[in-house]
């Protein structure tokens, strides 16, 4: 009887013996394949890195199919940033060129001072300082009217319905075809009969020159504005109305946010073209003291024994920065207000 029951001992011992060795055995092979799958990536990688030494580099592009796809593009980056930079580096040389001609500011940067920069602002019969300041207030007062007065027009085409608004759309559209130009000697008799009734507006007057820049822009900017106008959603209009609000409210306090960009733009391009504006200017600004930059420069070379390059291109130097200041400023919205109204 001993005997059998430690003979079943032993069979129970060596039965657990062996589950403890089939365990071990299992816990053991994940880390046995582990390192199988290390060492058989090792291998793999080090006989494709041989691969990869192994190899011949891959051939260049030719020259030709290089030209041909994006050669040519480089070179007419070239020429076209050669074309654009060379005239504002060589009136930049001839601001600096003490000469006054222009012969001896063929050689750029030849000649470097200061003198004509400093001769702007000491001469008594060229007072450029107020032509700066005249050309600054004239600019920015005819931005703000365009803006708001080409706003408040485009809103109303945009939003509202009445009779001739079509028609009003297309005349402002075909008024456009027509350059300022053509209404210069009626510009200049209407400005004299002004003047015998009401001088402050007239011939000679700041504010009377402002008003023709108002009216002649107040056209196109009103047809751009009115296609920006357009993308704005007529439901918030709509949405704003059930609870109350008006046209004015509407305007003021939820669109002109909405179309920040093209107002922008609109003011930028007005402020612009009424800096760079010379015919209209020079008809009806007649002191000294009151005309702007673009009538005041041409003076520099006007007169054909005393013409004197170098003060003109210190001049259009300086008179540059502020419109260059300004695009830069607002060169995020000019992209977005000009290509959003196109979309209808």
């Amino acid at each position: 009887m001993s005997e059998n029951n430690a003979s079943g001992k032993k069979s129970t011992l060596e039965g657990f013996g062996e589950s403890v060795g089939r365990a071990e055995a299992l816990m053991a092979a994940p880390t046995a394949l582990e390192g199988f799958d290390a060492h058989a990536a090792a291998g793999a990688d080090s006989h494709a890195a041989a691969g990869v030494r192994g190899e011949a580099p891959l051939p260049r592009r030719k020259f030709k199919k290089y030209f041909r796809e994006t050669g040519w593009r480089h070179i007419v980056g070239v020429v076209v940033a050669v074309f654009a930079i060379f005239p504002l580096l060589y009136v930049l040389s001839a601001s600096l060129n003490p000469g006054g001609t222009l012969l001896t500011a063929n050689g750029l940067f030849s000649n470097v001072s200061i003198e004509s920069y400093v001769d702007l602002f000491q001469s008594e019969t060229h007072p450029y300082g107020a032509w700066f300041v005249n050309t600054l207030m004239i600019g920015l007062i005819t931005a703000a009217g365009t803006v708001i007065l080409g706003a408040l027009a485009a809103y109303a085409f945009s939003r509202m319905r009445f009779t001739g608004r079509r028609f009003g759309l297309t005349t402002l559209l075909v008024v456009q075809m027509f350059p300022q130009m053509l209404a210069m000697v009626a510009i200049f008799l209407l400005m004299v009969q002004i003047s015998d009734i009401f001088p402050a507006i007239g011939l000679n007057t700041q504010i009377g020159l402002i008003m023709v820049y108002l009216g002649g822009a107040l056209g196109v900017n009103t047809y751009l504005m009115y296609g920006f106008f357009n993308t704005i959603p007529a439901s918030i209009d709509e949405a704003a109305k059930i609870d109350g609000a008006g046209h004015a409210r509407i305007f003021f306090t939820i669109i002109l946010r909405l179309v920040a960009p093209i107002l922008a733009v609109v003011g930028l391009l007005s402020f612009i073209g009424t800096s760079s504006e010379f015919v209209i200017a020079s008809i009806i600004l007649i002191d000294p003291e009151k005309q702007t930059l673009a009538v005041g420069l041409y003076k520099f070379i006007s007169d054909e024994f005393s013409k004197n390059w170098s003060l003109f291109a210190a001049g259009a130097v300086l008179a540059a920065i502020l419109p260059v200041a300004l695009f830069l400023a607002l060169q995020r919205y000019i992209v977005g207000g000009l290509t959003a109204g196109s979309v209808k």
